[in-house]
């Protein structure tokens, strides 16, 4: 824990906090020898992390494009559905 201490530049009390975090999450594993804990990274729950994210990502592109599809057509001047007539 002391190398991570020293090259994160955080209190020991907030790396194990995080460490706790991480391995409640499944994202990392814990192997005890004495006094010492030995942790190493899981990557399935990263790949279904990366799965989430890019998912996520292809959404907001997608509307993201709409939107700029219907700023473009505003531009040139066409009607959209911004400028529809609220004259009912």
């Amino acid at each position: 824990m002391g190398t991570l201490v020293n090259l994160l530049s955080v209190s020991q009390p907030g790396v194990s906090r995080h460490l706790r975090i991480l391995h409640k999450s499944g994202f990392v594993r814990v192997r005890a020898e004495g006094q010492k804990r030995f942790y190493s990274l899981r990557p399935q729950p990263f790949r279904e992390l990366d799965d989430w994210v890019h998912h996520c990502r292809e959404l907001v592109e997608a509307r993201l494009a709409r939107l700029e599809k219907l700023l473009e057509e505003d531009t040139d001047g066409s009607h959209s559905a911004l400028h529809s007539d609220r004259r009912t």
